[in-house]
């Protein structure tokens, strides 16, 4: 029901704001960009899902051999301790904890192809305790505002980005990156707690959160003394080493169980072809929505407008050249790539707007893209609060981004 509204929503008011550039500005060419974004958009859509096809098929594929070799089950007693307080309706020791393990290890190492196909696979999962089949569980929900919060460790793309657009010291955002992710993350978690009557005063949960933030510092104090080269070369290797060791022991798990490998693999690659047919309308619905709000110009309303209330007040207005990217990043993930590109290229690598775009990128994930690719794999139509959830976490990130911004980068004239 809630993307229903936000989905006409875009409609309803890229007509009015095209339709006031036809009328006061005599923009003519308004409707034919909306026409053309949306079939753009809706070509995109199905070949992101084409693009999936392969994945999705390969990683379920290994993630079969994995549980029924008992990789997963292991992964799940492993995570038992803190997932078990976090989704409470869980049965003890189900291989969806496992599953919701590997995905969320693959994002916080930036392995976006690999924590796709597993998180999909938790979702199918989820979907066979959930008793209401077309309406989202509490499990689903928690699940999926962890992954819209977007925490990742190493935000290697964006370091890249920078030093192409010639940053001087690209990797001078990591510690900014990951100190507004953490944040994003965490106001997720307990939003979501809240919600669901979670008590977020556990001893297992203050102590994984405590040691994450723990482990975080090192990692950001391992990183700080290393040149962009290294972080680039030692982050690659690493993330590339561990996810060919994983298949290797899913494989490995499987022969000593004695099962056959190959048809297990083809068992479950064929849940992937199917799962990525399924999520086709879903993903084109939501591009098509966000490109036609985007093309209207309404975007760049909004932003003007928050630009002239900034300013009524006296206060800074800098960082509404970010606006951009913070306001395109829950909506499309390229499009908000896009714009930190953009605001790179316009303002300087090194500037204050170029490094408020790379933070914000860096803070969360792309929330409706993520909301309707999981749930649209399942079929789910009722999501609750899941948005508004998730949007807090875009709000938080966004918020924790421009503070840091000012306290790392803005220099007082």
């Amino acid at each position: 029901m809630v993307l229903n509204y936000i989905w006409i929503c875009f409609f309803l008011i890229a007509f009015v704001v095209a339709s006031g550039k036809l009328l006061f500005e005599g923009d003519t060419a308004v409707f034919t960009d909306i026409i053309q974004a949306s079939f753009s958009s809706a070509k995109s859509g199905f070949e992101i899902s084409l693009g999936l096809t392969g994945i999705l098929t390969l990683w379920l594929g290994i993630m079969k051999i994995g549980e029924k070799g008992g990789l997963i089950q292991a992964f799940s007693r492993l995570s038992s301790p803190v997932f078990s307080r976090l989704f409470p309706e869980i049965p003890q020791g189900h291989p969806v904890m496992g599953s919701i393990f590997m995905n969320i290890s693959a994002n916080l190492l930036g392995l976006d192809n690999a924590a796709t196909p597993m998180g999909l696979k938790a979702m199918q999962e989820l979907q066979e305790l959930n008793k209401e089949k077309e309406k989202a569980s509490n499990p689903m929900i928690m699940f999926l505002c962890i992954n819209a919060s977007g925490l990742t460790l190493i935000p290697i793309t964006i370091l890249m980005y920078r030093a192409q657009l010639g940053a001087t010291n690209p990797s001078d955002v990591f510690l900014p990156i990951m100190l507004a992710t953490f944040s994003s993350t965490l106001i997720a978690i307990l939003a979501v707690c809240i919600r669901q009557r979670i008590n977020i005063f556990q001893k297992s949960l203050l102590l994984f959160f405590g040691g994450l933030g723990l482990f975080i510092g090192g990692l950001i104090w391992f990183f700080s003394s290393m040149e962009q080269e290294k972080v680039s070369l030692y982050s690659t290797v690493f993330a590339n080493t561990l996810l060919f060791f994983i298949i290797c022991g899913f494989i490995i798990s499987g022969i000593r169980k004695k099962i056959n490998v190959y048809e297990t693999f083809i068992e479950g690659a064929k849940e992937g072809f199917h799962t990525a047919i399924m999520i086709v309308p879903y993903l084109i619905a939501i591009l098509v929505g966000i490109a036609v709000f985007r093309a209207s110009g309404a975007m760049d309303f909004i932003i003007e407008g928050i630009r002239a209330c900034v300013a009524a007040t006296g206060s800074d207005t800098e960082f509404v050249g970010g606006l951009p990217t913070i306001l395109m990043k829950p909506l499309s993930g390229s499009g908000a790539r896009g714009m930190m590109i953009d605001a790179m290229s316009t303002y300087g690598a090194d500037s204050f707007v170029g490094r408020l775009a790379c933070i914000v990128q860096g803070s969360t994930d792309t929330t409706f893209y993520v909301i309707a690719l999981y749930y649209g794999s399942i079929g789910i139509r009722n999501i609750r609060y899941t948005i508004q959830c998730s949007l807090l976490a875009d709000l938080a990130g966004a918020i924790a981004s421009i503070l840091l911004t000012y306290i790392f980068f803005f220099t007082y004239s």
